[in-house]
């Protein structure tokens, strides 16, 4: 499953729509997207535009929120939200 993890940041959404279909369409039945802060809306854009327009069987297993410490360019600690979104065929 380590393989399959696809971390959303700030490319444009079609790229990581592409590398879900990529993964998806090989050996992977299953792949996980995760995203913090500002990109959790990207993750699930990508989710909602695999499931409307390409992969209309896809299934979303499982989705999973929570917040982590990070530790910004100062020094100090920002807790920032998180998402881990599971998607299979």
């Amino acid at each position: 499953m380590q393989g399959n993890v696809i971390l959303v940041g700030k490319k444009p959404i079609m790229n990581y729509v592409l590398a879900c279909i990529t993964q998806l369409s090989g050996a992977g039945k299953e792949v996980e997207l995760k995203a913090r802060g500002r990109a959790i809306s990207r993750a699930v854009d990508v989710v909602e535009i695999l499931r409307n327009r390409f992969i209309t069987d896809l299934k979303v297993k499982s989705i999973e929120i929570g917040t982590e410490t990070v530790t910004a360019q100062d020094g100090s600690q920002v807790n920032v939200s998180a998402i881990s979104i599971k998607i299979s065929r």
